[in-house]
């Protein structure tokens, strides 16, 4: 027996009608409750808000992180109370970034940078992204641009330079005393005051002079670290070979010590150009004993300060010489000089470089003119350190470049 249900036959016109559905269910009190409608608006928005901003998230570390447009290292200039507009739009300018203030403003407000934002001369990088160039800016990696202070100038030629150089800015009140400067190669960024410059070359002389001085040969003739530095301008101002330094020092160390007067041609120029340091021509016989603080021919000992300011190798031979007894020196023709301890040999070498100096004119000049110029000797009461120059610089980068120099009556003129 099946247990299904009888099937009640129903006419064709009700079989063709459709069924009835039941009826909906009542909606819950609780649905229809207003602080649900409103918590599910909020949970829809926050979902709504999370999912942009993930969105964004993904857009603006894509921006961050993308390279940038440029195609090689370039240098950019963000002047003074430069804005966060004002710098977007120099980067863009410039091609250091490829997309508009919003997007520049939105790395940095991203990077919390707003208010680290520094001015100055900036290197980017090829292709640099978005970030660098914040990180950049924020950190304040400025160009630094190298300034060479040449060894043998006078205080007033360095100013002279510092004035005349564009990276820097300001001006300097005052000379600083002769001597109190270091000469060597200084880093600086783009703008720096010159005075700035001055107290830092002014430091570093002291602080190296303190080192140099401290290890000092305790024998020299010398009391004080001004003396050494005296010492020192002239060694820097005698030779331009750095082998020849301490050989130089030694000569004046050793007529120091024999109460000789040291007798060097330098001396006799600052003495009439003080600060301006190069004469612009011979040095005249006249001039030799011309009455003068600075000038070694007619003072005794050393001058009463430098006359340039001395790099730190000239220091470090002032302050060890070389243990010689040379007195005399004389340029050898070649660049250098030729040292010697009597004046005989002094004399011969003086010989050696005339006759050098007289082929050189046989070679060059036309002979009516090597006859005119032909000098008679002259004879000196004192035998001299040093052949006398013709006042022109010695040869290092930056300084004069010394002419081969002679016995000082053949190398004066009137």
């Amino acid at each position: 027996m099946s247990d299904r249900p009888p099937i009640s036959p129903r006419s064709p016109r009700a079989a063709l009608e459709p069924e009835q559905l039941p009826p909906p269910p009542k909606r819950s009190d609780h649905a229809r409750n207003p602080l649900v409608i409103v918590g599910n608006a909020i949970i829809t928005f926050i979902v709504v808000v999370m999912i942009g901003a993930g969105g964004l998230y993904v857009y603006g570390k894509n921006k961050l992180e993308a390279p940038g447009p440029l195609a090689q290292d370039k240098t950019v200039n963000i002047p003074q109370r430069a804005g966060l507009d004002d710098i977007a739009q120099i980067l863009k300018r410039e091609g250091v970034i490829e997309d508009g203030w919003l997007v520049f403003a939105g790395g940095v407000i991203a990077l919390r940078a707003r208010t680290e934002l520094k001015p100055g001369e900036y290197l980017f990088q090829k292709n640099a992204s978005l970030r660098d160039v914040i990180g950049t800016i924020v950190e304040g990696k400025v160009v630094q641009h190298a300034i060479t202070i040449p060894e043998g100038l006078t205080s007033e030629q360095i100013v002279e330079r510092l004035s005349d150089n564009p990276i820097l800015t300001g001006s300097i009140r005052e000379i600083p005393r002769e001597g109190t400067l270091l000469p060597e190669t200084y880093k600086f960024p783009r703008g720096t005051p010159r005075e700035q410059v001055l107290h830092r070359l002014q430091s570093a002389q002291k602080r190296v002079l303190a080192e140099i001085w401290e290890r000092r040969n305790p024998d020299l003739p010398i009391k004080t670290p001004e003396q050494l530095v005296t010492l020192a301008s002239l060694v820097e101002k005698e030779t331009g070979k750095s082998e020849e330094r301490t050989r130089v020092a030694a000569v004046f160390v050793n007529r120091l010590q024999r109460k000789m007067r040291l007798q060097s041609d330098p001396t006799i120029i600052y003495g009439l150009v003080g600060g301006k340091g190069t004469l612009g021509r011979p040095i005249k016989r006249s001039e030799i004993t011309q009455p003068s603080p600075y000038n070694t021919y007619v003072i005794d000992g050393l001058p009463p300060g430098p006359i340039a300011n001395p790099g730190r190798a000239s220091l470090e031979a002032a302050a060890n010489p070389a243990r010689t007894r040379d007195l005399y020196f004389v340029a050898d023709g070649s660049g250098g000089h030729a040292f010697s301890d009597t004046y005989e040999q002094h004399q011969k070498n003086v010989a050696k470089l005339r006759a050098q100096e007289k082929q050189t004119q046989n070679d060059t000049a036309e002979p009516e003119e090597a006859t005119s110029n032909s000098v008679a000797p002259a004879t000196e009461n004192e035998p001299s350190a040093t052949a006398a120059t013709a006042g022109a610089p010695k040869g290092k980068a930056g300084t004069q470049k010394r002419r081969p120099r002679r016995a000082a009556p053949e190398a004066t003129t009137e």
